[in-house]
């Protein structure tokens, strides 16, 4: 199996693949709401503006819909925000070399942590939600 791309065991990644992103498609029920929040509190650099909103955050692209019912590549499936925002399914997680820095900046920026960061074993976790109530998880890897 190719490891290309993959974390290795010390959190650090090999070289990227190349000729490839990553995105992370999330249904959303106020475009506008919801690209204003990822420019603004993450700084997200705005790509598209609508239709769908596409987001470059880091090394990863966030593409935002309007959601919608089922289509010729989905025929069973309608996109929705989440129906219950404390029960989860998916969810986008975020690295970062600092948490507490950037959870005061993004917090004067607007973000809500449901908790200070709490340390765990290898890492040191905290997480928001956003507008439509995604669950975000912000995530520290301890160094040896």
């Amino acid at each position: 199996m190719p490891t290309q791309g993959l974390p290795k065991q010390d959190g650090q990644c090999n070289t990227p693949i190349e000729n490839s992103s990553t995105t992370d498609p999330s249904d959303r029920s106020g475009l506008r709401r919801s690209r204003d929040y990822y420019a603004t509190v993450f700084g997200a650099q705005v790509l598209r503006d609508r239709d769908p909103v596409i987001l470059q955050l880091a090394n990863t692209w966030l593409i935002l819909n309007d959601g919608g019912g089922p289509t010729a590549d989905k025929p069973t499936v309608t996109l929705t925000t989440p129906p219950d925002p404390d029960t989860v399914s998916a969810f986008l997680n975020i690295r970062v070399a600092d948490i507490y820095a950037l959870q005061q900046e993004w917090t004067a920026r607007g973000a809500h942590f449901l908790t200070d960061p709490v340390e765990h074993p290898s890492e040191f976790r905290s997480y928001i939600r956003d507008p439509d109530g995604h669950l975000i998880e912000v995530g520290q890897s301890r160094t040896a």
